[in-house]
């Protein structure tokens, strides 16, 4: 606990709260009705209107009219600290009280976020404390050593705009034949120049075999990745393999392919899934001589997973929900 304290306070950043802030969220408050959800309001107010000038002292635009937490009729209905980042999507702004070591996170907030800041408060309400943030989540107790420095987040946000994410990729949907934009069959993709001339020969051997070994329907979608990695003016494949298992669990399958005239991917390309606070689940690399790079693994229904993929100091995110 002692431990988990000190590194907190090692990339906490401290920001003042403006007289303003504190008049507009009494302002908030005063209309809710009563005390419990008055103080509610009041410290999610604060929470989005410290996030707000941190951004803004970073340079990075906000819409606090967009957001749910700017609604009269959202703030009576809901417990939303939301805050609209354009072009990125809407960041939640927990507030937590000093010495609290576990931040709530209301389920009405688990889906159309784009990441979640924790901000600290003591009762005088002169000042708070950003403490960390986490890009998603799917469980309402948050312990505080969970959460990652602001120079994450700021790195975090930097691939969403590379990538905007305004909803997680919905696997499940993908068995009833609903697929989200720029998620297309691999048939599909051959027609596209830059993917055909390399990728076509192999298909059939590192996929199609896979597939006949195994008994559960199979649903597969590709998608091209050429926002912020170029690899020698190609972009490169991802390819997603759902199965159902007979124990209510998902089988995942992906594969990072080179496409076009490139038949190698460079070494040092790293595939790597990341669990729902963000941490290292499964990492592939690829080799002098590697084609492609794959990984396997499960997942219970409603779970969230991110793809990440990574060349040098460069990569871009894909966001999923089993």
């Amino acid at each position: 606990m002692n431990n988990s304290t000190h590194q907190l306070d090692n990339f906490a950043l401290t920001l003042p709260i403006s007289q303003k802030a504190r008049i507009t969220a009494q302002q908030f408050a005063s209309q809710q009705p009563n005390y419990e959800k008055a103080e509610q309001v009041r410290l999610n107010t604060l929470a989005v209107w410290v996030v707000n000038d941190y951004l803004e002292m970073m340079d990075i635009p906000t819409d606090l009219q967009a957001s749910d937490s700017w609604n009269p009729v959202m703030r009576i209905c809901g417990n939303v600290a939301d805050l609209e980042v354009p072009s990125i999507g809407r960041l939640e702004c927990r507030p937590v009280r000093l010495h609290q070591q576990v931040c709530s996170i209301p389920p009405e907030t688990w889906e159309e976020r784009v990441g979640y800041l924790v901000v600290q408060f003591d009762e005088s309400l002169q000042e708070a404390r950003l403490l960390g943030f986490i890009p998603s989540v799917a469980t309402e107790i948050l312990p505080l050593a969970q959460l990652q420095p602001l120079e994450a987040f700021i790195d975090h946000l930097w691939q969403l705009r590379q990538s905007p994410v305004n909803s997680l990729v919905n696997l499940s949907q993908w068995f009833a034949g609903i697929f989200e934009t720029g998620w297309q069959t691999i048939e599909s993709l051959w027609n596209v120049p830059e993917v055909r001339l390399n990728y076509a020969f192999r298909s059939t051997e590192t996929l199609e075999l896979n597939a006949l070994n195994q008994a559960e329907p199979i649903t597969k979608r590709a998608k091209l990745i050429d926002l912020g990695i170029q690899i020698l003016n190609q972009p490169v494949m991802l390819i997603v393999e759902i199965s159902p298992q007979k124990d209510q669990q998902t089988s995942i399958h992906l594969q990072l392919h080179a496409t076009g005239n490139q038949i190698y991917l460079p070494p040092g390309v790293h595939l790597t899934v990341l669990d729902s606070s963000g941490a290292v689940f499964l990492d592939a690399e690829s080799r002098k001589l590697d084609n492609y790079i794959q990984l396997r693994f499960r997942g219970e229904a409603t779970e969230q997973f991110s793809v990440r993929i990574t060349l040098d100091n460069t990569s871009i995110t894909e966001h999923f929900r089993i």
